[in-house]
């Protein structure tokens, strides 16, 4: 599509100038910003040779050189999942794990023992010579106690307390090291270091036969190493990054992440472009550490949500003193308790998540679980959720209701005016909201008999639903209306043929399995009173289900502002036409639709991820009314 097509030619100039910025000492936006940028290019376009190639720190004035050892980049994870999916893979038996360091990246070459030339990155292949600054540089051995002929790789880094007493004009430590490296004089290199990671032999005899060894041969070399952890897995791998973390600000310099890798020592891998045998595992701006400081239980219907109390942090921008903790079993198997150190994600949730446990520190007391709801019912811990199981409980008479204005989707008719009704008696349960009158809704405080009239009239026009949305709306534990139209679709196709369906019926249904058969087939049981009620007062009528709509075995999720139609509407045009709405891009998804199909948002970038089309309201609207897609080729008619 035309859209992808500008955003990936946008993406290409924006790497290109933030990658010549970056390299010669002037960067304008922050690492997590340029892998933004980066991560969206790789989501639209995988091939693109940019992604290959290696931004140039060449700097006028210094002589040029070619590298013994390939300087390409890295791959890059920034979240647990994206890691994992590497590592399995990768296939390591174990993880070696150092620091990222967050400098500039330098060759030291040598021969027969002895410091020769000093190459700065530059394209991969050929860097600038700055053999005199390196010389200054603490951590650049002039000779080695052995004879070796090879390069060296490191990085030029700058420690913060140099960077406070000397060069506190400079950005970051960074900005500092990357300015002072390229000197026409010199001067300022000796606050420099260099701290080496890498080697490769020219010579047959190579003297170390892993990277463990290499490690342990630059150290006697006398070389200021990296610091290196082996992991044994990838589990290890993440509980180690966490770790990293919480203590990096202690360090005295800067790091950005952690660089995977396994033992063996692959020469192929090595000169790729970017090698596959390890990665780059980042700390993202999306993470975070902080404290546990209590926990709030958020009651929604039935279900007692845990939501950890943290310490205020920056993530993505704002502040955060609010964490999903999910479910008791999480907080049981992760052994959370007030006081517990622990990583927080963003990622795109309205609330944010807590991901792992750093540490638990000797003071750090359990977390307390509510034993009894407000009705008096003892609550019921299965792990994954905690709740009322008590079908007369207030709360969720509440929440059903609540639940079947929303999945309806009816206007003005907020929480705010059920509770009201519900409080005063006037309601408990969905057939009462179809017997009140005008009158009798603008006695209420604040309510009045015009917006009592626009209530109702709201109400009253949603009198047709899909039998998926009338099962939805009555609030079963587990069944919304994605998974109701799952057992439509197979063919129980009305209210009757539901009610006599099985747990056995509905568990060979795909995306369904025991616990959500039976928990459908008891749900749509007790429901079944209320329901006829329901339909017995002429209010309500489920529509037919549409056989062979335009849409039909199609699959739609909306984001952002649409021009021409609410999202209501077009969301009501897709299942009236035979299609399924998603609240999120996920595998199967047949279409995501934005006005925006160029933004990076985490909704356009997923399905770039998973090959999924993202279209514009025009298209969507012609796919609705015909039924036919095809995929607009860039430069076609």
């Amino acid at each position: 599509m035309a859209g992808k097509k500008d955003r990936v030619g946008e993406l290409e100039r924006l790497i290109s100038y933030h990658q010549d910025r970056y390299y010669n000492g002037h960067p304008e936006i922050s690492d997590a910003e340029f892998d933004a940028l980066w991560d969206e290019l790789a989501a639209l376009d995988r091939s693109n040779p940019l992604l290959a190639r290696v931004g140039a720190d060449f700097a006028d004035g210094f002589p040029k050189a070619r590298h013994l050892l390939p300087m390409g980049s890295q791959e890059k994870a920034s979240d647990p999942e994206a890691f994992i999916k590497w590592a399995v893979k990768a296939g390591h038996g174990k993880f070696l794990v150092q620091y990222k360091l967050d400098g500039a990246s330098i060759e030291l070459q040598y021969a027969d023992g002895f410091f020769r030339k000093a190459v700065t990155r530059g394209n991969g292949e050929i860097g600038d010579d700055i053999t005199p600054n390196a010389a200054r540089m603490r951590g650049v051995l002039p000779t080695l106690p052995a004879r070796f002929t090879g390069g060296v790789r490191g990085e030029v880094m700058m420690t913060r307390d140099v960077h406070d007493a000397l060069y506190p004009d400079k950005a970051n430590c960074r900005n500092a090291a990357n300015g002072l490296m390229k000197r026409k004089d010199g001067s300022g290199s000796e606050n420099l270091r260099v701290m080496v990671y890498d080697a490769e032999s020219s010579d047959l005899a190579s003297p170390f036969a892993t990277e463990t060894s290499k490690m342990e041969w630059l150290s006697r070399m006398g070389f200021e190493t990296v610091p290196m952890t082996v992991c044994d897995g990838p589990d290890s791998v993440i509980e180690h990054r966490a770790h990293v973390m919480d203590m990096r600000e202690s360090l005295q310099y800067d790091i950005d992440g952690l660089v995977v890798k396994g033992d063996e020592i692959d020469p192929a891998d090595m000169r790729r472009a970017r090698p596959e045998k390890q990665i780059a595992f980042k700390f993202s701006l999306e993470e975070a550490v902080s404290t546990v400081c209590g926990v709030e239980w958020s009651e929604s219907g039935s279900l007692y949500t845990p939501i950890g109390i943290v310490e205020p942090v920056r993530l993505a921008g704002t502040t955060v003193q609010r964490a999903n903790l999910c479910n008791p079993g999480l907080i049981r198997a992760m052994d959370l308790r007030i006081g517990s150190r622990v990583v927080i994600t963003k990622r795109g949730e309205i609330i944010p998540k807590i991901e792992c446990l750093v540490e638990n520190p000797p003071d750090a007391v359990p977390i307390g679980m509510p034993g009894s709801c407000s009705c008096g019912t003892a609550l019921v811990d299965e792990g994954t959720r905690l709740y009322c199981p008590n079908p007369a409980c207030p709360k969720r008479i509440l929440h059903r209701v609540e639940k079947w204005l929303s999945v309806l989707d009816v206007r003005d008719f907020g929480p705010v005016v059920v509770r009201k009704l519900f409080d005063s008696g006037r309601i408990s349960s969905i057939p009462d909201l179809y017997g009140i009158g005008k009158d009798e809704l603008a006695g209420y405080e604040r309510m009045g008999p015009t917006l009592a009239a626009k209530i109702l009239r709201n109400l009253r026009v949603r009198s047709r639903v899909s039998l998926a949305a009338f099962i939805a709306g009555f609030d079963i534990e587990g069944i919304g209306e994605t998974i109701a139209q799952k057992a439509v679709s197979a063919g129980f196709d009305t209210l009757e043929k539901l009610r006599s369906a099985t747990v056995e019926d509905l568990s060979l249904i795909e995306g369904f399995g025991d616990i959500t058969a039976a928990a459908f087939v008891a749900g749509l049981s007790s429901a079944c009173p209320e329901m006829d009620a329901l339909l017995a007062s002429g209010m309500v009528t489920i529509s037919p289900p549409v056989a062979g709509g335009p849409l039909s075995g199609m699959s739609f999720c909306f984001t952002g502002e649409l021009r021409s139609i609410k999202r209501s509407e077009a969301e009501a045009l897709v299942k009236s036409s035979g299609g399924q709405t998603r609240s999120s891009v996920s595998k199967g998804l047949s279409f995501l639709v934005t006005n925006d199909t160029g933004s990076g948002s985490d909704k356009n970038r997923k399905a770039g991820k998973l090959g999924i089309p993202v279209i514009d309201e025009g298209s969507f609207l012609k796919l609705a009314k015909d039924g036919v897609w095809t995929e607009r080729v860039p430069g076609g008619s």
